[in-house]
This record gives structure tokens, C-alpha cells and sequence, in this order.
């Protein structure tokens, strides 16, 4: 990989960091607020929903700069987000605004690796940048639920000014200093270069081009495809964490911090399916892995039928006077797999997405529709959570509604595919460069 490809998983890891951090913090704040259950998973809803309003509007600003100076714009968004939270905005609006800032990075962070690399190493390097992006999620996840326990919170409100009274809010100044990094590291990204022709400033004209940009994607038979299935994983993965954490709740007992940790659990296995994928699956053969979503489908309906009171109470592992409860560590090794199986599907679907987009598109274009069409699947399916929600469904049906969910569209989507390919083998144009 080239040297500036580091800078950009650094510069993307602790943005990341930051994010998921912000999104433990914020529960916890609308927690402290005592705001209704069904309003947190909104919290999710109003982050990507910039995703979705500014689609034609961000991919052009990616394209018109070098990427570098469009991220460091951007991080900056998100530090003014993370500000207006920790100064009494409430949390939807703040962390809607951290959203915006999201929305514009995105395609200067995807896009710069189709400038910066040739298309044999994109599965390689989008197994990095997934990987990176995971362990930003582990991580931050943790280091969230960490920054709100009642032990690390008293400490840090020691140190700081006494307007910062409650764990939601130390945790945010904790969290913009890491945004701070961020934004040094998004400074010595390299300019790769790459130049587009002017991009249109007018609204309409924006909105038109982005639209011819969403018609070309969706009707090449490999674009379809990929972004069908990129589409349907972000949206299951969104609801999957909040999920995971009412799961934590109901059936483990958990508390928020600690089922914050389930979380990161998931990302592990998703870190670790991405690196497989990236070692094991070549661009050529990137369509083979359809089958996974299924599996993993029916993977996520197993988490209904388990609770803790399936193991005795005594069973588990000791480290030192530390005990671990069987309960748990099945758990662990089940949201690992349940990860792993995420990861290793869409890290390739992700890498032919951006192959095909480069080709047909420009790196900014490409990636502004696949963020609305993904980002317009996580608003759709985070409504459809929180109304099951304010319906008091139990979670177990959630979950197997969910799981069906997610299987019945992988089997659609493979019927398309196989259809794509009777009528002209489009595999044959994976790997083929821009013209």
C-alpha cells in the first residue's frame, strides 16, 4: 500500500473513534433527559439523515478539492456537533449535526482510495479500511461506555470545569480532543492529485446529475447488485446495534455500558470476516459470497431463543477472583460469529460497489448515491424499530423478524444475480478499467 494510504486509516480510525463514542455518550445523555425508549434508536435516524438529504449535494464538494482539506472541513462539523451537545442542544439535533459533518466525509474518505490505488488492490484495502473502521467501532464503543461508568466519569469531572456535571458530559470533552487528532492526521493526507471538472454549484442541476448518477449505478448489472446488498447490510447493521443492546438488556440483564461491550464484540467478528475477506476473496470472485448473507440471516434469529438462564448460574471461568459467567462467553463466541459472517459479505460487495462506481461514475459521485442509498435503508429500517418499539413488541419477535428479513432479501437479491447472468455474464466486466 502506499504510504498515504496510512494517514488516511489513522485520520478515518480516530473520526470513527470519536463517532461511536459520541452515540454511547448521547444515550446515556437522553437517559439523564428521561426520554421515551423509542426515542433513542432516532438517534441513529437523525446522524445518517443527512446522508440522505444531502446525497447530491456532497459527492460534487468531495470532487471539487483535494480530499484531505474535504475531510479535515468536516471532522471540524462534527467538533461543532459534539460542542452543541455538551452545551445543552439536545442530543437528536447536536448528533444530527455530527450527521452532516458525516455525510460530506464520507465520499472524500471512500473516494480517495480509487484515486490514491488500482482496482486489484481495492478488496485488500477496503479490508484495512473496514477493519480500521471496526476496530474504531470496538473501540469506541467501549471506550463510550467506559467514559459514562460512575468510577472513570468522577475522576475526569474532577479535572475539568465545573459547568461539566454529569458522565454524558465528560465524556464529550474526552471525545472532542479525540476528534482534535482526527483533524491533525486529516492534514497530512496526501493530495493524491486526482482533478474533476468543475462541479455545479446550482441546486437543481446538482440534484439532476445525482440522479443520473443513481439510474447508472442501479441499472449495471454489477452495480445493482452490490449496492442492493451494501444497502441492506448498512440498514440491518444500524438496527442490529440498537437491537443488541435492548437484547443485553432483556435477556442478559446488562446495563447500557456493559451491553455496550456486546457491541464491540460484534465489531470484533466483523474485523475479523473483513480481514479474512480481504486475504481470501479477489475482486473477480467477489459475487461468491452472497450466500453469507443468508447464513447470517438465520444466525441473527438465533439470538431470540438465548438467555442467561439457559446455563446455571455457576457455570463460567475464573480470571483471578474474576468470574465470567457461561451465559456470557457464549454469547461473546456468538455475536463474534454472527460479526465475522457480516464482515466477510460485504467487504467484497463494498469493494466491487467502488470498483464499478470509479468506472461508470467519479470516485465522490459514487460513493454520495451508495451513502443515500444505504443511509435511506438505516432511516427506513430504524422507523420501523422504534415503532416496534413504542408497540412494546417483545424483543425475541423483533429479532426474528429481522432475521427473516435479512434472508428473504439475500435470496432475492441471488435471484437477480442469477437472472443478470442468463441475460449477460456481467461477471466478466469485474476488473475492467475506466475508459
Amino acid at each position: 500500500m502506499k504510504k498515504g494510504f496510512y494517514t488516511i486509516m489513522a485520520a478515518q480510525f480516530f473520526s470513527s473513534l470519536a463517532d461511536n463514542a459520541l452515540l454511547i455518550a448521547a444515550i446515556a445523555l437522553l437517559k439523564d433527559l428521561h426520554a421515551p425508549n423509542w426515542m433513542t434508536p432516532l438517534l441513529k435516524l437523525f446522524f445518517v439523515l443527512s446522508y440522505v438529504v444531502l446525497a447530491a449535494f456532497v459527492g460534487a464538494f468531495a470532487d471539487s478539492r483535494p480530499k484531505g482539506r474535504v475531510m479535515f472541513v468536516t471532522n471540524t462539523i462534527k467538533v461543532v456537533g459534539c460542542l452543541a451537545m455538551l452545551f445543552g442542544a439536545h442530543p437528536l439535533i447536536a448528533y444530527g449535526i455530527v450527521g452532516f459533518g458525516a455525510a460530506a466525509y464520507s465520499p472524500a474518505k471512500y473516494g480517495i482510495l480509487t484515486e490514491l490505488l488500482p482496482p486489484d488492490r481495492l478488496v485488500a484495502a477496503n479490508g484495512w479500511i473496514e477493519g480500521t473502521t471496526v476496530g474504531s467501532i470496538i473501540l469506541g464503543t467501549v471506550l463510550g461506555g467506559a467514559l459514562i461508568s460512575p468510577h472513570i466519569a468522577s475522576h475526569i469531572i474532577k479535572h475539568t470545569p465545573p459547568a461539566i456535571h454529569t458522565p454524558a458530559e465528560a465524556a464529550m470533552l474526552i471525545i472532542i480532543l479525540i476528534y482534535a487528532i482526527a483533524a491533525l492526521f486529516n492534514l497530512r493526507i496526501p493530495d493524491t492529485g486526482a482533478r474533476y471538472p468543475r462541479q455545479e454549484h446550482g441546486p437543481i442541476k446538482l440534484i439532476t446529475d445525482f440522479a443520473d448518477c443513481f439510474v447508472v449505478l442501479w441499472r449495471d448489472k454489477l452495480g445493482q447488485i452490490s449496492l442492493a446488498v451494501t444497502t441492506l447490510f448498512w440498514g440491518a447493521g444500524a438496527t442490529l446495534q440498537f437491537i443488541v443492546l435492548k437484547w443485553a438488556e432483556v435477556s442478559l440483564g446488562m446495563s447500557l455500558s456493559e451491553g455496550a461491550i456486546l457491541q464491540a464484540v460484534v465489531a470484533v467478528g466483523v474485523a475479523a470476516g473483513a480481514m479474512i475477506a480481504a486475504a481470501r476473496v479477489p475482486l473477480k470472485k467477489s459475487l461468491s459470497v452472497l450466500p453469507v448473507g443468508i447464513i447470517m440471516g438465520i444466525a441473527v434469529m438465533l439470538m431470540a431463543f438465548y438467555t442467561k438462564h439457559l446455563f446455571p448460574s455457576h457455570w463460567g471461568i475464573y480470571i483471578g477472583r474474576l468470574h465470567i459467567p457461561g451465559y456470557l462467553i457464549f454469547a461473546y463466541i456468538f455475536l463474534m460469529i454472527v460479526g465475522a459472517l457480516s464482515g466477510f459479505f460485504v467487504v467484497p460487495m463494498n469493494a466491487l460497489l467502488q470498483h464499478r462506481g470509479h468506472v461508470l461514475l467519479s470516485a465522490g459521485h459514487s460513493i454520495a448515491v451508495q451513502n443515500f442509498n444505504e443511509n435511506l435503508s438505516v432511516l427506513v429500517m430504524l422507523c420501523l424499530y422504534a415503532v416496534l418499539v413504542w408497540l412494546d413488541v417483545p424483543v425475541a419477535i423483533v429479532i426474528v423478524l429481522f432475521g427473516t428479513f435479512v434472508c428473504v432479501m439475500m435470496w432475492l437479491v441471488m435471484r437477480r444475480h442469477q437472472a443478470n447472468q442468463r441475460a449477460f455474464d456481467s461477471v466478466s466486466l469485474i476488473g475492467e478499467a475506466r475508459h
